[in-house]
């Protein structure tokens, strides 16, 4: 049964590296990628209702007058997520995205860990995490390193990237993976109110999708967006829709395995998920993405990333 749940964690992991490269087709169809957003969190929310319907724990909600309202807030970070994927991965490719990604939620989860934060017991500072967060950052800069290089060689008439808007775009992927786990320290607040994991999650992203909702509707009102369209949706290849699926699949996967192999593995073994898939996909260019070889500087990186995450979280 336990490695059963270790295979389960790495395929949570798959999901979310899914889930963020299948979104650009949501987004090619909607035309904007926070109409793209706010459909992907409304199929996750609507999966989560249901499934919280037939577990019969949506009473849990009666609860809800008793919960601090910070509590309620773990949502906000799913449109900042969700968002920052479609509009990175064309630019900056699987690999590196996620990458970002993992960087930003590995030294969220040692600031965490190291300070106490959101009430939870402090971590000392161990060997296996200084090596960790030294091999992370090693894995993010000679992944990203050969991404400029190959950036750089691309035929005349390729996408470039200028400086400040590389750097703003690393940025945003760094930032983006920093929020889930500042979200999953809140989820879990609100986990110990209700007693109750799916509708936790179903909480949470009712509050993603009002909040990508609410930036939407701004954007639109001051013309910085386009209109999301709707009849392209019918002509959206079936994969198409599986963003919502792996998001409501990570969110209540990671609820539910933590309490049976620890928040440590879980989320070791998610990372380890992630990085290896979207390696997968940028390789042979799935889901329409454009294929970016595992070269062998893309290969040292990437078993640093996996290592270092390893070794923050396990140690």
């Amino acid at each position: 049964m336990h490695s059963a749940l270790l295979a389960v964690a790495l395929l949570v992991g798959c999901l979310l590296a899914v889930q963020a490269s299948v979104n650009l087709q949501l987004n090619s169809a909607v035309g904007t990628p926070y109409g793209a957003s706010t459909v992907q969190l409304s199929v996750a929310t609507g999966i989560l209702i249901v499934i919280a319907a037939v577990f019969g724990t949506l009473g849990a909600l009666g609860k809800l007058s008793d919960v601090e309202g910070w509590h309620l807030l773990g949502g906000l970070a799913s449109p900042l997520y969700i968002t920052s994927g479609i509009l990175l991965f064309p630019r900056l490719g699987a690999l590196v995205s996620v990458g970002l990604f993992v960087t930003g939620q590995m030294f969220a989860s040692l600031g965490i860990d190291l300070l106490g934060l959101f009430g939870l017991e402090k971590k000392p500072v161990g060997v296996g995490i200084v090596l960790g967060a030294i091999a992370v950052l090693v894995g993010i800069i000679v992944i990203v390193r050969g991404q400029l290089k190959a950036s750089a060689g691309a035929a005349p008439g390729a996408a470039q990237l200028g400086t400040a808007g590389r750097v703003g775009w690393l940025a945003l992927g760094i930032v983006a993976g920093g929020v889930l786990p500042i979200q999953g320290a809140i989820n879990a607040k609100l986990r110990a109110d209700l007693n109750a994991p799916v509708t936790v999650a179903a909480i949470s992203f009712t509050v993603a999708t009002v909040t990508i909702a609410v930036v939407l509707l701004a954007l639109r009102a001051t013309n910085r967006t386009p209109a999301p369209k709707v009849a392209p949706l019918k002509k959206m290849p079936w994969w198409g829709w599986l963003g919502g699926a792996c998001a409501a699949a990570y969110v209540t996967g990671t609820f539910m395995l933590i309490p049976s192999i620890g928040a440590a593995v879980t989320v070791a073994l998610t990372v380890t998920g992630q990085q290896l898939t979207s390696a997968v996909i940028d390789h042979n260019g799935l889901f329409r993405l454009p294929k970016r070889a595992l070269n062998s500087s893309r290969l040292v990186g990437l078993v640093c990333l996996i290592g270092g995450s390893l070794a923050i979280q396990l140690s």
